[in-house]
């Protein structure tokens, strides 16, 4: 297969975000489980699904889809549209014939941080997160 975009890259992660947190609300009734934890009406790890589970860690989410483990912080009012430069890699290293070029870090890091010099990402402006988001 070719190699993609890292458009297509950051486009297919935040889809399999969405479908993880998709499942979560379907499961708990909010995308964003974190609070659940820390008042210790979920455990840290647990099943959403018979073939989907998910791992709290800090201010994120691990979810293994059956595809693929997703790993997302969750951003500022709590989004999850965020993304950046670690969970990107960690992803292409799921789907690794599908973004052959950017198993390689340093061809991935390279072309992040020119996506970022054409401002196609940002971060929130006086935010503590270190998540970029999508320019519209």
């Amino acid at each position: 297969m070719k190699n993609k975009t890292l458009e297509s890259l950051i486009h297919e992660y935040l889809a399999q975000v969405k479908e993880a947190t998709d499942l979560l609300e379907s499961s708990f009734g909010t995308k964003n489980i974190l609070g659940l934890w820390r008042s210790k009406r979920i455990p840290q790890r647990g099943s959403v699904t018979d073939n989907v589970t998910y791992e709290l860690h800090g201010i994120g989410c691990r979810v293994y889809l059956p595809e693929a483990c997703i790993d997302f912080d969750y951003g500022p009012d709590d989004r999850v549209d965020g993304f950046d430069l670690w969970r990107l890699y960690m992803y292409v290293c799921e789907v690794p014939h599908k973004y052959q070029k950017y198993t390689k870090e340093s061809a991935l890091k390279q072309d992040f941080n020119e996506y970022l010099k054409l401002e196609k990402a940002k971060k929130i402006p006086n935010s503590m997160s270190n998540l970029y988001f999508l320019q519209p």
